[in-house]
């Protein structure tokens, strides 16, 4: 079976978010960047299958030079190889035409990617890459198993769970659950040292069709100060809940 798994290159949740231009683009300055989250769980489970079944597992992101750093983290957990779409990422369609490239050349079974990224939210790349690459598609996906080309898949649905059978080849949107956070692999130095030496391609981007762009970004606005209410005056209280904050 070979796999891959779509890394997004995201913002640290630490970090210190600014824009520039008017607040038209982000800040990358100070900025640090992680292994999608989502991207992070379906990288693990992705191990295991390499580990338990004997699948070959590429990473593929769609990123400039910065994204490296990411990669090599993730080849650095065990995936053999990576590619990087030499492209900066605009909308979700941008990004799922590339790498919808990446897939078709290297005629993968199973596409794992995160079911949304944590910068923007959109969750749309694992939908829009399976409609197409004409493939089946699990989004919500909390756990899979594959034999042969048989696949049982779970997803997260409102209110429970849904069991689903299907074939290869096949896209997930994954999700915690694929792992928990406990299993997650942190890079031995093993690990980085082998990562070195592993094939990281660049590839040019296809032609694609860019619909959406950044107009602004706002902040969200500043909390208010804290008002205290004493004990004693719970009139005040319920006064303040009831016309303020307008929760009761």
């Amino acid at each position: 079976m070979k796999i891959l798994v779509c890394i997004s290159n995201v913002p640290d949740t630490t970090s210190k978010i600014n824009f520039t231009d008017g607040n038209s683009k982000f800040d990358t300055n100070g900025v640090q960047f992680v292994i999608n989250p989502n991207d992070e769980y379906g990288l693990t489970r992705a191990m295991w299958f390499k580990e338990k079944q004997g699948a070959t597992v590429h990473v593929a992101s769609v990123g400039g030079p910065s994204a490296e750093s990411t990669i090599r983290k993730a080849l650095a957990i065990g995936a053999d190889e990576a590619i990087r779409v030499n492209t900066e990422p605009t909308d979700g369609f941008f990004v799922a035409q590339q790498l919808a490239a990446v897939v078709k050349d290297g005629g993968y079974d199973l596409i794992i990617a995160g079911r949304e990224s944590i910068d923007y939210n959109g969750g749309m790349v694992p939908g829009i890459l399976a409609t197409l690459l004409n493939m089946n598609f699990v989004n919500t996906c909390i756990d899979i198993e594959v034999d042969g080309n048989n696949v049982k898949a779970v997803r997260e649905i409102d209110g429970g769970k849904e069991k689903i059978e299907t074939t290869l080849p096949l896209v997930i949107g994954g999700q915690k659950g694929l792992v928990q956070e406990s299993d997650l692999r942190i890079p031995n130095m093993r690990g980085i040292m082998m990562a070195r030496k592993k094939t990281l391609s660049v590839v040019e981007p296809v032609a694609a069709t860019v619909t959406t762009t950044d107009v602004k970004f706002d902040k969200p606005a500043p909390k208010g100060a804290v008002k205290l209410v004493d004990a004693d005056h719970v009139e005040e209280l319920i006064q303040l809940l009831h016309n303020e904050a307008k929760v009761i």
